[in-house]
């Protein structure tokens, strides 16, 4: 669907909306659905004129590659190398929300634009019933990054994913707000180490108890995996980030004691920060105020992924 044509359809989550989603995926139409992590927009993976209407969807970047979602383990090895520490983490952490970047295997019948061309493949198996009855529904691997514009806030709410993409896509499956509220983990094995591409609700210290492994930082700046351009997430306004008192006209993100126009937590639990972090800058973005002002947030555990979230939308 073209900008200007009619608006987009929600179908509340049942049997016959996974029908007609999986009719119109089978056509090339990208559907968004929800996952555990947030609204993602669903393409057959193996299709590149599917993938190329989420790029244009989207308006996204086509050097950034997207996340390859399969119902299963075994799904997964049929597309990526699985060495024994990437197993390792699967079998602990999937269905959920991790994505592994692992090298595609021979033949792999996923379209090189879902990996902006390069020789590896960002794969997770998906917590969230909608997106495996999707799966089911169409039996193909589906690419699915965030159902929204390039750039802008991610979508936890099928009203969200209105905001950016209606009359640009045909339809929404609605199941209500998704539970982690952040993107996946992104964590490859390299070295002898995971590598983290992108924090998310999977942390550090999770992933090195599960494998064993040291865990570092990326290295480098190139784009080798999705959620990786400086600049995302904006919510159209200026965003100041670690505030200690909200100003008249600033839209206040609190945390914490610092209360604001919308709470993340008022306990100071990371969790229910994380889950409700893009509602709380859609809000932002729809008040009358110029600016956003968000209060500190920790950086241990799932505060890195807040953080992180945060700075990009900020620059």
């Amino acid at each position: 669907m073209a900008e200007g044509s009619k608006s987009t359809i929600v179908r509340a989550f049942d049997s016959a909306a996974i029908a007609e989603a999986a009719a119109l995926i089978a056509g090339g139409q990208p559907v968004a659905v929800p996952t555990e992590t947030v609204y993602g927009l669903a393409a057959d993976a193996r299709s590149a004129d599917g993938v190329a209407r989420i790029y244009a969807a989207k308006g996204r970047p086509d050097f950034n590659p997207l996340i390859v979602h399969v119902p299963n383990l075994a799904a997964a090895e049929t597309l990526g190398q699985f060495g024994a520490a990437e197993r390792a983490l699967a079998t602990r952490f999937w269905p959920g929300p991790l994505t592994l970047v692992v090298p595609r295997v021979a033949g792999c019948p996923v379209a090189s634009i879902a990996t902006a061309g390069l020789d590896t493949i960002a794969l997770r198996v998906p917590g969230h019933r909608a997106m495996q009855a999707l799966l089911a529904g169409t039996g193909a691997p589906l690419a699915a990054p965030s159902a929204n514009a390039s750039g802008r806030v991610s979508p936890t709410r099928a009203d969200h994913v209105l905001a950016s993409l209606d009359g640009r896509i045909a339809l929404v499956i609605d199941d209500g707000p998704t539970r982690a509220g952040v993107e996946s983990t992104i964590a490859r094995v390299q070295d002898g180490a995971i590598e983290v591409l992108r924090p998310g609700p999977v942390t550090a210290a999770m992933l090195a108890m599960a494998s064993g492994l040291p865990v570092i930082e990326r290295k480098g700046s190139d784009i080798v995996a999705p959620g990786m351009l400086a600049s995302h997430y904006a919510p159209g306004k200026p965003v100041r980030l670690g505030a200690v008192e909200f100003a008249d006209d600033e839209f206040g993100i609190g945390f914490g004691g610092l209360a604001g126009d919308y709470d993340l937590s008022a306990a100071g639990d990371l969790t229910e920060a994380a889950a409700r972090l893009f509602d709380a800058l859609h809000a932002g973005a729809a008040s009358a105020k110029p600016n956003i002002a968000v209060a500190a947030i920790p950086v241990e555990g799932l505060g890195a992924a807040i953080n992180d979230r945060l700075a990009r939308a900020a620059v």
